[in-house]
C-alpha cells in the first residue's frame, strides 16, 4: 500500500506528462557523471513543468551510488492508506546517466522508479522518469515523464528542537485562528503545542499524538487522537533565532497560493 500511495501522488502531478525517450546512447547524450554528482540531499520541485505543491512533496537524500533514503507524508485518499515515512531506506542502481530506485517493503511489492537524466549540476537536476508499482507480480501502475529536483543545501532536524513562539502571516493554514501559538520541538520526533487561555497563560494541547519530522527543508507534522490525524506540511528556515515557514497550496478551483508562518525562538 505504502508504494501504491507513493505512486499514485506521483501520478497525481503528472497527468499531462507525455513519454520520453529513455536511450542515452541513441540520443548521444555525453556522460553526467551521476553517480558522483547525484550524492547530497534534493526536494522534487516540478512535475512536468507544474510546481509540486508542498503537501506533496518528498525529500531523497544519496549518501552513496547504491543507497538512498526518502521522506514524505500524505494524507490519506480514497482507497489508500496515509503515509508517515521518516528516511525510507532505498536500494540505488546506477549506470551512465539511467539510476533505478528500488523499494521492497514485503514479498508481495515492489515500487521502481527509473531516472534517465537529461541535466544535473550541483542545484538541479531533471530526468526521464518512470514508476513502476507491482504487487504480487502484477503491475499495479505505471507512468512516466520529466520530473525536476532541486538540491538541498541545509538541514534544519537539529536547529528546530527548542521551544518557538510565532503567528501565520498570510492566509492558508486552515487551523490558523490568528493567535500567537508555541511549539515545543523534542529531539524524538515529538512536539507539544500551546495556546493562550483566557488570563494569558501558555497551555498545552493534550493530543494522543503529536509528531513532527525534519528533512533538509521539508517540516511534516501530524496530530489527533483515535487514529484520526491533522496534517500540515511546510518548507523552513532557520537563521539567528528566526524560523520562517512558506508553502504552496491549491485552491479547490485549481488555483495557488503561497501560506507563510514566521517564529522567533524563545527557548
Amino acid at each position: 500500500m505504502f508504494q501504491l500511495v507513493i505512486a499514485a501522488t506521483i501520478i497525481c502531478g503528472a497527468t499531462v506528462l507525455t513519454s520520453c525517450s529513455n536511450n542515452d546512447e541513441e540520443s548521444g547524450t555525453p556522460d553526467l557523471k551521476v553517480a558522483e554528482k547525484i550524492i547530497g540531499k534534493w526536494i522534487v520541485a516540478d512535475i512536468g513543468g507544474k510546481p509540486v505543491m508542498t503537501n506533496d512533496k518528498s525529500v531523497y537524500t544519496f549518501v552513496s551510488s547504491t543507497k538512498a533514503y526518502m521522506s514524505v507524508s500524505i494524507n490519506p485518499r480514497q482507497g489508500e492508506e496515509a503515509v508517515w515515512n521518516e528516511q525510507k531506506e532505498l536500494d540505488v542502481a546506477i549506470s551512465g546517466n539511467k539510476m533505478t530506485l528500488t523499494n521492497r517493503p514485503d514479498a508481495q511489492t515492489t515500487m521502481v522508479e527509473e531516472f534517465n537524466f537529461t541535466a544535473i549540476d550541483d542545484k538541479e537536476f531533471t530526468a526521464n522518469h518512470k514508476i513502476t508499482v507491482t504487487t504480487g507480480g502484477n503491475v499495479a501502475l505505471t507512468n512516466e515523464g520529466v520530473i525536476h529536483f532541486t538540491k538541498v543545501t541545509s538541514d534544519f532536524s537539529a536547529a528546530i528542537i527548542g521551544t518557538w513562539q510565532g503567528r501565520c502571516t498570510s492566509e492558508g493554514s486552515v487551523y490558523d485562528d490568528g493567535q500567537e501559538h508555541r511549539w515545543q520541538f523534542h529531539a524524538d520526533g515529538r512536539y507539544v503545542y500551546y495556546a493562550k487561555d483566557g488570563d494569558g497563560n501558555w497551555m498545552p494541547y493534550n493530543d494522543e499524538v503529536s509528531q513532527y519530522f525534519v528533512d533538509g527543508s521539508l517540516f511534516c507534522s501530524r496530530w489527533g487522537n483515535g487514529g484520526v490525524y491533522n496534517r500540515e506540511w511546510w518548507e523552513i528556515s532557520i537563521a539567528n533565532g528566526k524560523m520562517n515557514w512558506t508553502a504552496l497550496r491549491a485552491n479547490e478551483d485549481g488555483s495557488t497560493f503561497t501560506a507563510t508562518f514566521e517564529m522567533t525562538k524563545v527557548n
